[in-house]
Formats: C-alpha cells, structure tokens, sequence
C-alpha cells in the first residue's frame, strides 16, 4: 500500500488569505446554547494522553497511518491513560457520542478541544477508522465546514470556544465547533432535537428521542432498523419544525448512523449492534421502572473494536444502503410546504437518482468536501484529494478514479 502518499493529508493547510473572507461563516451564538459565552472553559487543556508503546492499539500517532489490525480490547487492560472519566461542568460534549466517548477516556483532549492529529489517531486506535475515512472527516469539520481553526487546526467537538480554537478570532471570526447547525449537525438527529424548535439547542441528549430509537429498532440497531427509524424522525422533523432543513448533508447522518453497527459492536460479543453497547455509546442507563436516563458517554467494558478497517468506499456503501432502504427527500419546509432542492447530477426535485451506484455517493461525498474551497487552492487540495484517490483505487480498484467521479474536480 502507497501510505507515503497519503502523508500531505496531514499537514494539509497553513495561514491562508481566503481564511478571512471564509471567516464570517457563522455567526456567534452569544447567550444561547452552544454560542460562547454559555460554552464551558477549562482554564488547564491537556492534550490527549500521548501514544504509549506498552499499549499500540493500532499504532496510529502524530497522525500519521496506523496499521489498520483491529480486533482488540480498548481501553487495552492497564491502560490507566484512558480509563473512563466523568466530564466536569468546565468541560466541552458535543452532539456526537462517538467523540463524547473518546474525550471522556482522554483518546482526544478530556476538556473538548481537540485537534486535527488527535482525531486521526484516535478514530484509528479505537474505532479502527482508516485513514482515508478518518481524513475525510477531520478535514470537512475543520476546513470545509468552518467548524474549527485551520491554522491551529483545532476543534471544539461541542460549543462555540473561538477564544481556545482560533489563532487570532478577531480575524477568524466565530468557529462553532459541532455544534454550529447545518454545518455538520442537521435537523432529524437520531437523539438530539431540531435547531430551532430547541431553541439552539441541537446537541443534548433527549432521553424521549432515544426512547423512540429503542423502540422502532426493538434494540437491534442494524441497518435496517436505523433506516426505519431515520425515516420515522425525517417525517416527525418535516411535520413539526416549520423551519425544517434536509440538505444533502443530510447523508452525513446516514453515515454516522452506520457507525451503531460498523464501529460500535463489540468483538466480546459476536460484533451483535445490540442495546447494551449502544445505550452505553450514546450515554443512556436504563432505570429500575424501565424509564432512561442520561450519563456520560463511554466505551463499554471489555469491548473489542471491529477487526479491519471501515474505509471511505465502505461508509458510501452504507450511505446508500440504509437511505435506499428508506428514501426520503432533499429540502426544506417554505411557507408551510416542503420544498425539495436540486444537485444534478443525483439529486433532482429532492429525490436521489434511481440510478445512483455507491461510486456516485462517494463522488456526491468528493463534491461536499471539494465545493466550498476556492480554486486558488487547487495546489493544496488536488494532492490531498490525489491521496485519498490512490489508496481507494488501490483497495478497492480503477472504479474509483477520481473518488468515484467522471471527472477531477480539482485539476
């Protein structure tokens, strides 16, 4: 495997002048949930807890590629580094558990503020992420989604915290971590509620969402289950939020929902996507009159990560599976109505092409990553998006060329 040409990924921008035009891309929250001054401060920010021989998982540091073998027990036996800590009230949770989880066992800063070199070996250590997938996604939040600073490359993994993530926020401007709606986070969460209807507040866990989760699953989170349960909060969210938007961001969710039975199951126990571990993910305890309660996020005990890596072409696949289980439209509610939205060539009048392959949803993913940076950065983008190129093709053969496009978008 060419892993040296995956190396530009990694240090993938420096002070750019398109930054500052870039940089009112969101507005501050102020007092509301999520805006800064309501966002938690730790005044001590440790780094996660750095790579330790005795304990390699996957051998993924200063994120560089690790050797993509899972199979493994994490946190690993002894491992006092990652053992499980509640957060304080000084630190930063977001609205994706996967990550709560991790900064609550230190595989990225314990206080929320991570980096891009963090993500990238944590999601290799313990989901066992491949590089291709893990780069994709660091690179989108922070990059193109505006949701961290791509100079100091950090990310606040819940609330606005411009003041510890921007090298110079009066110039920056606002960076609202995962937090920040419509960027990454969209309307019809699995656990969390709409942006407005919640007054801001689309990053909490809501006990009665994953109530209805465990329900229309009956604790079995499999693709199918999750596609019928997607499908059921897409038509909730249209009929009850007036200012309802689906983009075609919208199919990051899809992808974040495999993570329940790609990433989340446990060796332990036959790799089963089954309550127990779930619940433990998403920070749900079941009490003693059968109702839920909210806890911290954790990895579950005694859990084995899944044995080979979940590449970029495999979360496409999963993509169009679970939505094609289920499909639902691309758009937003107008004046009472929902209105679907055009992104020929797959997506026409709100409604996925009939004809769409898992080839045309990694390069529909190409498209997302791609469109929001400027073509004077070409000679920063085209290596990066040439390295990706060269492994899928190299796993996965000449179909994707490209990440699956007819033609290079970037050349």
């Amino acid at each position: 495997m060419k892993v040296a040409q995956l190396l530009p990924f990694v240090g993938a921008v420096a002070a750019l002048p398109w930054m500052a035009e870039n940089a009112k891309r969101q507005q501050s929250g102020g007092v509301q949930p999520g805006g800064p001054i309501t966002c938690p401060f730790n005044p001590v920010h440790k780094p996660a807890a750095a790579w330790n021989p005795a304990f390699p998982y996957n051998h993924a540091m200063l994120g560089l590629p690790g050797k993509g073998k899972g199979g493994y027990q994490v946190p690993a036996e002894g491992d006092y580094d990652h053992r499980f800590i509640a957060p304080t009230d000084k630190d930063i949770r977001g609205p994706c558990p996967g990550l709560n989880a991790l900064a609550n066992h230190g595989f990225i800063a314990r206080d929320g503020i991570t980096n891009y070199n963090e993500l990238l070996d944590a999601l290799q250590n313990v989901y066992n992420v491949g590089y291709d997938l893990a780069n994709f996604l660091a690179f989108y939040a922070i990059y193109v989604a505006g949701l961290g600073d791509p100079v100091t490359k950090k990310l606040s993994i819940g609330c606005d915290a411009t003041t510890r993530t921007s090298w110079s926020p009066l110039i920056t401007g606002s960076e609202p971590g995962l937090d920040g709606h419509s960027k990454m986070e969209i309307d019809a969460s699995l656990t969390r509620n709409d942006f407005f209807p919640a007054g801001g507040d689309n990053f909490s866990f809501n006990t009665t969402l994953w109530e209805m989760f465990v329900e229309s699953t009956g604790g079995i989170f499999n693709v199918s289950t999750i596609s019928k349960y997607r499908y059921e909060r897409w038509h909730q969210c249209k009929d009850e939020n007036p200012q309802f938007y689906f983009p075609i961001l919208g199919f990051f969710q899809y992808g974040a929902a495999s993570f329940l039975y790609e990433l989340w199951p446990n060796g332990n126990e036959g790799y089963v996507p089954n309550l127990h571990n779930t619940a433990t993910f998403f920070g749900a305890h079941k009490l003693s009159d059968g109702s839920w309660a909210r806890v911290p996020e954790r990895i579950p005990a005694n859990w084995v990560n899944r044995k080979v890596p979940y590449f970029l072409p495999d979360i496409a696949a999963e993509i169009f599976k679970m939505y094609s289980l289920n499909p639902v439209g691309f758009g937003g509610n107008a004046g009472g109505e929902f209105v679907g939205i055009n992104e020929p060539p797959f997506i026409n009048d709100g409604a996925l092409n009939a004809n769409t392959t898992n080839a045309d949803v990694s390069c529909l993913l190409y498209q997302i990553l791609s469109r929001p940076i400027p073509s004077t950065l070409n000679g920063i983008v085209t290596p990066l998006v040439e390295s990706v190129e060269a492994l899928l093709i190299e796993l996965f053969g000449e179909q994707f060329n490209n990440l699956g496009c007819p033609l290079a978008l970037t050349k």
